[in-house]
């Protein structure tokens, strides 16, 4: 694998990109090998690129089949982890599990909207809508503090 460093002032934080043909091994194993050492930065993938999302920029993200997916301003990534995982990886500060098969970034929430008896319908910046389950209610209750 060729590696090719530039150092440019514009950047405050490292970004690394890997430009390839096709996904292979050794691709696979460098994301990993970054993903392990960057915290609590995501490595995700669109068609055959992989890319690293800082938690800041997720607004929430879900499972739809067998796949994880973010949703991000740069669009809809797949993530190859599990939501139990990422809860884990990016904790409860600033990230809140919703239901069963989805977080929400806190940060990202324009509003709640208390008035349906029995859930919470959750808008967010972006102008997406999604719904806390029953089973979660009491918890993002609490989270909110009401």
């Amino acid at each position: 694998m060729k590696v090719d460093i530039k150092i440019d002032e514009q950047y405050q934080e490292p970004l690394a990109v890997i430009y390839t043909a096709e996904l292979s091994d050794e691709v696979n194993g460098a994301v990993k090998k970054l993903s392990e050492t960057a915290g609590d930065i995501i490595t995700a993938f669109r068609e055959d690129s992989a890319e690293i999302l800082d938690p800041d920029e997720i607004y929430r993200i879900y499972a739809e089949g067998q796949k994880v997916l973010a949703v991000t301003d740069k669009g809809i990534f797949q993530i190859r982890m599990r939501l139990y995982q990422l809860e884990e990886k990016l904790g409860n500060q600033k990230f809140a599990r919703i239901s069963h098969s989805e977080i929400i970034n806190l940060k990202k929430t324009a509003h709640f909207d208390l008035s349906i008896a029995g859930t919470i319908l959750v808008k967010m910046k972006n102008g997406e809508s999604t719904y806390v389950s029953r089973r979660y209610v009491a918890k993002i209750k609490d989270i909110l503090g009401i």
